[in-house]
């Protein structure tokens, strides 16, 4: 367990999160962006007074990875950066689409039943998603897909699928039957970070401070979802 800082920048939402030992002591976002550049040291102003009154060091800083807005994660990783240059601290980078299925995945009205596959828009029909399991096990890597009526119907004729995020509008004007369902009221927040972050701080999962970089949606070059059964 540890003391965290979380800073999650993916969509137009900006939050930042302190946890310690999994419990969250701070957090602040805004719904109303963008307005990252403007919010985001506030936010962080806070956050540091009250890492500072625990007394202990920064254990780390967790970020959003991606994929998501350009501009966002630049601000976001930027600043994340710049607080493990300056706390000599080692930084998380978590996925936006883990952090979107673990989210729903956590709730006390969700499905069990289900795999859950979170959905970031980018453009047109045009989505980054991936695919986990119930006890959040990737089941699918990230990918970027052009959609359409089809391109879930292996994994959807196997089991329901809860399409998460606020790619899931999109996706419910298609025609994907009743085993589709669709949570576009799922949002990645930074004090929902908490459990993915401790995990990987745990095990020792980090990135190179210096070097690394987010998955940019502005990169975003997609395929045509081939029609495979996920493993069980």
């Amino acid at each position: 367990m540890a003391l965290l800082l979380h800073i999650e920048t993916s969509t137009r939402v900006c939050s930042v999160a302190v946890s310690r030992d999994g419990a969250v002591l701070f957090h602040k976002s805004d719904r109303e962006g963008p307005a990252h550049a403007t919010l985001i040291g506030p936010y962080l102003d806070g956050a540091l007074a009250v890492i500072e009154q625990q007394g202990v060091p920064l254990d780390a800083v967790a970020v959003s990875a991606g994929p998501g807005s350009y501009t966002g994660l630049r601000i976001g990783v930027s600043a994340a950066k710049g607080v493990c240059f300056g706390r000599n601290c080692p930084l998380i980078a978590i996925s936006t689409l883990a952090l979107l299925a673990d989210t729903y995945r956590r709730r006390s009205d969700s499905r069990r039943d289900c795999m859950i596959r979170p959905v970031m828009d980018a453009r047109r029909m045009e989505v980054y998603t991936a695919l986990y399991d119930v006890d959040g096990n990737e089941k699918e890597a990230m990918s970027a897909l052009v959609v359409e009526p089809q391109t879930f119907e292996a994994e959807l004729s196997k089991t329901p699928v809860v399409f998460v995020g606020n790619g899931a509008t999109k996706l419910a004007t298609l025609n994907m039957g009743d085993r589709a369902i669709f949570q576009s009221d799922i949002e990645p927040l930074a004090e929902q970070m908490v459990t993915l972050a401790e995990q990987a701080f745990s095990d020792g999962r980090f990135v190179d401070v210096a070097y690394f970089e987010p998955y940019y949606i502005k990169d975003f070059v997609a395929t045509v979802k081939k029609q495979l059964i996920p493993h069980n």
